[in-house]
């Protein structure tokens, strides 16, 4: 199918239908840039009363985004990982572990198959959600007010295991290496996060906490208009917990006190974020923090995003607030929940700025 031309978006009054051209095309945000716009295409554009109460980017200049020493000494790594995950729910972390020649050829590969033949990616094109590998951009692209400016390969690494043959051949090596290696950090991650609650430190990972996660390749292109739209919009996630490996590129954002604060690429650090599965598990003693990316003129931009969670997998199992964490004085916030049904929930409403934990809690 041929690339989305400039004409058919700007010209068609209906939004559906303007989805559904950007949508068939199979061509992604990517395509739509190498057709030529000069642009933002309407779909794409933050309404009026979207940007009208964005909250302004921090001027605060002594809040940073914290930054933990992994190799550090354990009580006062465990003490860092609690002040964070408490206060704003993002850290970043040096020296854990994941190789930088796997950091480097990952964000390399992610950016080799965004960047291959359309050929080459409409084979994965999907909105299928039972597909364990698939290419798009928007998984609510229908749903949205706006759509965001970001193509994304994903792919559910486990469990069960992906077959590696189901990954693009482009990045197929680098990402099993780089899911193995991000898997033993997300396990030293739930130790320490299960210790910073008061509890053993295989607690989370008891849960099942650690035993599935996906990797997601997004891809930003450079926007020719970026003040009208989003890069993604703001959301927290449905998950555990999530690794992020970004480029030099900047642009991710975490809202902290009502202000968006910069998130700084470090090289050789990985930025991890509280999910809304973990605010749930703690009783909300755990931030999921809210987070975006702007758009920007720079790029592409290019960022590999870990979750984990349990993504297509049936499990019985409920999630609720720990019971070791309860008491008279912190009594539970939220329901009892399967991942299947808080992910369902998460995934219909898109991302509309609302946290999915709103859904949940036992008084509203």
């Amino acid at each position: 199918m041929a690339l989305v031309t400039p004409v058919q978006i700007s010209t068609n009054s209906d939004r559906f239908q303007q989805l559904k051209i950007f949508d068939e095309s199979k061509a992604g945000v990517k395509g739509l840039l190498d057709s030529g716009i000069t642009h933002v295409p309407p779909i794409f554009l933050r309404p009026p009363e979207d940007l009208a109460v964005d909250a302004p980017l921090s001027g605060d200049t002594h809040f940073t985004v914290p930054v933990i020493e992994l190799a550090g000494e354990h009580a006062a790594v465990v003490a860092g990982v609690r002040r964070a995950a408490e206060t704003v729910g993002l850290f970043q972390v040096v020296n854990h572990g994941v190789a930088a020649k796997v950091v480097e050829e990952m964000v390399a590969a992610a950016r080799g198959f965004h960047e291959a033949a359309q050929e080459v990616k409409r084979v994965y094109y999907t909105r299928e959600k039972e597909k364990k590998v698939k290419y798009g951009s928007n998984f609510d692209l229908y749903r949205s007010k706006f759509a965001s400016w970001r193509d994304t390969l994903f792919c559910a690494m486990a469990p069960p295991p992906l077959h590696p043959p189901d990954l693009p051949l482009l990045c197929r090596d680098i990402t099993m290496e780089y899911s193995r290696q991000v898997q033993a950090l997300g396990s030293l991650l739930f130790a320490l996060l299960s210790e910073a609650l008061g509890l053993k430190s295989d607690y989370l990972e008891s849960m099942d906490c650690a035993k599935g996660h996906s990797i997601l390749m997004h891809y930003y292109p450079p926007c020719p208009q970026p003040h009208l739209t989003l890069g993604t919009n703001r959301h927290s996630d449905p998950g555990f917990l999530t690794i992020l490996l970004q480029d030099h590129i900047g642009g991710l954002q975490v809202l902290y006190q009502n202000e968006w604060i910069d998130v700084p690429p470090i090289p050789g650090a990985l930025v991890v974020n509280i999910g809304d599965m973990l605010q749930l598990l703690s009783n909300g003693q755990f931030k999921s923090v809210e987070h975006r990316v702007v758009a920007s003129h720079k790029g592409p931009r290019v960022s590999v995003a870990c979750f984990f969670t349990l993504d297509n997998y049936p499990s019985a199992r409920m999630y609720g607030p720990i019971k070791e964490l309860l008491s008279e004085d912190n009594p539970p916030v939220y329901r009892d929940t399967s991942l299947q049904d808080f992910n369902a929930h998460y995934y219909s409403k898109g991302l509309d700025g609302n946290s999915a934990l709103k859904h949940f809690m036992l008084q509203q």
